[in-house]
């Protein structure tokens, strides 16, 4: 079963980390009263980091972790404007955001979920984006998981639990996520007596759960998102719990109830000056028309997100919703491998957002994807040239189409040399180090792809994978005889880094 699929309820702590703690430090809390911060039992911010790396390095091999850069690129915009603003009013501190992964993961699964991990990982499924009709409702999730972190909610429930070592507190998480899709896996952890003791841990959750929404709002809020998000969200919340009830034991729901929260943030939302709220963006409906084609399987699937485009054309529908059945309609039809079909739907597409600069923007990129997939690498650097600007470096989804379509048309020399760049800023970008191995196998630098290969699965902690691929690389120079020495230099180099990784994990066990 994916670990992204049994992920519990969006804007839920995972249920995982109410689970593991030592039933003899938990107190019940009374009222509705926010916990204390500091009360000394907090992990370190060591100990949180590389327990979120345990957990993160599960989550990367799960067949649901999706790196699609369009989806990536639009997430990221709205989590730096939260960091900015969480680090502008005080809640994010220096110490934290320097030690912290900051790192979100995407899933390929349809439930309406985000969840926050330790270390500062952040999970956001597909389904979530394709719930949500503005930036506003995806903030009001980011700014409530994000400040779980900034309020060591994480450290304060899982470091009580000083009986058990890192690895078993991993598993338990790991474990316990199953919960939302496989109600007799609860009853299984929760084994042993501990019912009454996890009972406590959860009334504990419902005031943090309750202090990261007020955190939360004030962070989206001075972000400049509209707080009415935050109210809006909750009632798709309210119905998306209807829809997902998986049957799970009631001291399972660790949430306030949402009634409650939604009364809350009315009550918060009346002290702010809001604004008029505005219709889907065409920007956001392609981005929401692409999470949900991004998250669908199986034939018949896909199949009704093209009947959707054909009915959108004989029913009056608005233009956010038109573009974005036709947007939806190429992905699936991209899938099914009707190319033609998917060129017919994209230049429908081109033609109704040309007047709006951001969609356009994102209907060149499908271009592009649309053109490389018709093995036409020409035609997708016509695609992308409009969005180059001379002396400003290219975003992350028209630099990896740009890359691959250079590649393609027989310029791998430039490919690499624009990742390279790329890379030098961003070490930790496994896709980019993926792409980079495509580039540097089509120059026939055989030895440098396995290292970029090898680099990809450091950069997710699979560092096994990372050995066995440099100890490939190794053997390929040997067998070669000779060749670049610099980069045998950096492969025995990074060899050494990985292995001593591989002593830390295995003395951290």
């Amino acid at each position: 079963m994916s670990s992204f699929a049994s992920f519990c309820r969006w804007f839920v702590l995972p249920c995982a980390l109410l689970m593991a703690q030592a039933p003899t430090a938990i107190h019940a809390q009374s009222g509705a009263a926010l916990p204390a911060l500091g009360d000394g039992a907090e992990m370190s911010l060591s100990a949180e980091r590389r327990l979120g790396d345990r957990i993160a390095r599960q989550l990367y091999r799960d067949p649901d972790y999706l790196d699609d850069p369009v989806l990536g690129d639009y997430v990221q915009t709205v989590w730096q404007r939260l960091l900015v603003s969480a680090r502008a009013r005080g809640e994010l501190l220096p110490e934290l955001e320097e030690r912290f992964a900051w790192d979100i993961l995407l899933g390929r699964d349809r439930s309406v979920n985000a969840f926050a991990l330790p270390g500062g990982y952040l999970g956001v499924h597909l389904g979530l984006i394709a719930a949500v009709t503005s930036a506003d409702e995806l903030a009001s999730v980011m700014a409530h998981e994000l400040s779980h972190v900034t309020q060591r909610h994480i450290a304060r429930m899982v470091g009580r639990q000083e009986a058990q070592g890192p690895w078993v507190l991993a598993a338990m998480i790991l474990g316990a996520l199953a919960v939302g899709s496989n109600p007799q896996a609860a009853s299984a952890m929760i084994a042993g007596g501990q019912a009454v003791a996890i009972q406590g841990q959860l009334n504990f959750s419902r005031d943090m759960e309750r202090e990261a929404d007020r955190v939360g709002y004030g962070v989206m809020a001075q972000a400049g998102f509209e707080p009415q998000g935050f109210v809006s969200m909750f009632e798709k919340l309210q119905q998306a719990s209807r829809l997902n009830d998986t049957g799970g034991f009631p001291y399972l729901r660790s949430h306030p109830l949402t009634t409650e929260r939604i009364a809350d943030m009315q009550a918060r939302h009346q002290l702010q000056a809001s604004r008029v709220a505005q219709a889907m963006s065409l920007e956001h409906a392609l981005v929401v028309a692409r999470a949900r084609a991004l998250s669908l399987s199986g034939q018949d699937a896909l199949r009704n997100l093209l009947s959707q485009a054909r009915a959108g054309q004989n029913q009056p529908t608005k233009l956010p919703q038109q573009a974005g059945n036709l947007y939806a309609a190429v992905l699936a039809a991209i899938e099914l491998r009707d190319l033609p079909q998917a060129q017919s739907w994209f230049d429908q597409l081109r033609a109704l957002v040309r007047q709006d600069t951001a969609a356009e923007r994102l209907v060149r990129l499908l271009g592009a994807e649309l053109a490389l997939k018709r093995d036409q690498p020409e035609r997708a650097l016509e695609q992308l040239a409009p969005l180059r600007q001379q002396g400003q470096a290219l975003a992350r989804p028209e630099l990896f189409l740009w890359a691959q379509a250079l590649a393609r048309s027989g310029q791998a020399s430039l490919s690499a040399q624009h990742l390279q760049t790329w890379l030098a800023r961003h070490p930790r970008d496994a896709l980019a180090w993926q792409l980079i191995a495509a580039a540097y196998l089509a120059q026939g630098r055989a030895v440098a792809a396995v290292r970029a290969e090898a680099e990809a699965f450091a950069v997710h902690q699979d560092y096994e994978a990372a050995r066995n691929r440099l100890r490939a690389a190794q053997d390929m120079a040997r067998k070669a005889g000779g060749g670049d020495y610099i980069e045998m230099s950096i492969v025995d180099t990074r060899l050494r880094q990985v292995e001593t990784r591989l002593r830390e994990q295995a003395l951290e066990r």
